[in-house]
């Protein structure tokens, strides 16, 4: 139910599809930040004793166990009840209905972690390489925990890129999961900056990346990736019935549309990669021209 109070306005809807990124303020309460940020401090603390990256922690290469330093929670929907509310948020859902219809799946979710004065940076991609679908109905709305500026690494977008081309985001024949694009320039880009309890929103296709923490505050954000429901993957494997068991799975609003809609967009099909790529950080390790800095220490996998 769409109720006034969250509401997007028209000059908000025109700048999404006019520009494809967004940001709102004040859609979680300051309870719900609360509460994020001390489970998110939790599995901090968790992470001290692992020592290599698995299916939970994203590890970055200076963690250790009197220095833990976590730069993502995986599936984090799956892995603690306060992070799944934000995926059911009513605000949040009724703000993206808005931009692509009620109907709608999640296909991803993490939770990537700049700690002071640190925080791998994640170099300029769209997050369309990744996943294609039958139609690009499909955006990410980033839960700010922390305050997110420029200083301590916050997402930084290119207005209006996602009308423009599908970048290359293959190196020597093998998909790393960054631009590599010799005529990719990241010029003009923007940061969204946030206040704790707002949402970025950007699209599918934008053009898009984040830098390293310089600042000595934290920069916490819980993404999830929503899709229109006739949107179908273009790459599942498995048989007929277990994807679409799947795709059930994974509605957060709507019945099941098993009419794809189908638009003429640009493919590149992300394969062959990593067997079993760890995150995106591990991905882009192998880029040979970064155009994001990064640190001596964040090279080391």
């Amino acid at each position: 139910m769409i109720t006034e109070e969250y509401t997007l306005t028209e000059k908000q809807i025109e700048f999404y599809h006019k520009k494809g990124y967004l940001g709102v303020e004040n859609v979680l309460s300051d309870k719900e930040v609360n509460d994020l940020r001390q489970v998110t401090s939790e599995f901090i603390e968790k992470s001290r004793n692992v020592t290599e990256s698995d299916d939970v922690f994203d590890l970055e290469p200076e963690h250790s166990q009197d220095n833990p330093q976590l730069r993502r929670i995986k599936n984090p929907f799956k892995q603690h009840p306060v992070y799944k509310a934000s995926l059911h948020h009513e605000r949040i859902l009724t703000i993206v209905s808005q931009l692509i219809g009620y109907g709608l799946r999640c296909n991803g979710h993490k939770l990537n972690l700049k700690l002071d004065k640190l925080g791998s940076p994640v170099q300029w991609h769209q997050d369309w390489a990744f996943y294609p679908h039958t139609n690009d109905d499909l955006l990410a709305v980033g839960v700010a925990i922390d305050d997110m500026n420029t200083e301590n690494g916050c997402l930084m977008v290119i207005p209006g890129s996602h009308k423009g081309k599908i970048y290359s985001h293959h190196q020597n024949g093998k998909f790393i999961g960054a631009i590599t694009d010799s005529e990719f320039k990241p010029e003009g880009a923007v940061p969204i900056e946030l206040k704790a309890g707002g949402i970025s929103i950007h699209h599918v296709r934008m053009l898009h990346g984040s830098a390293i923490n310089t600042s000595d505050k934290p920069r916490r954000l819980l993404l999830a990736q929503y899709c229109a429901l006739d949107a179908w993957p273009l790459i599942q494997l498995g048989k007929a019935n277990d994807v679409l068991e799947q795709f059930k799975g994974e509605i957060v609003q709507g019945d099941i549309n098993i009419e794809p809609r189908l638009t003429e967009i640009p493919v590149r099909i992300p394969a062959p990669g990593e067997d079993k790529p760890s995150s995106i950080y591990s991905q882009q390790l192998e880029l040979e021209n970064p155009s994001i800095e990064i640190k001596d220490s964040q090279r080391v996998n």
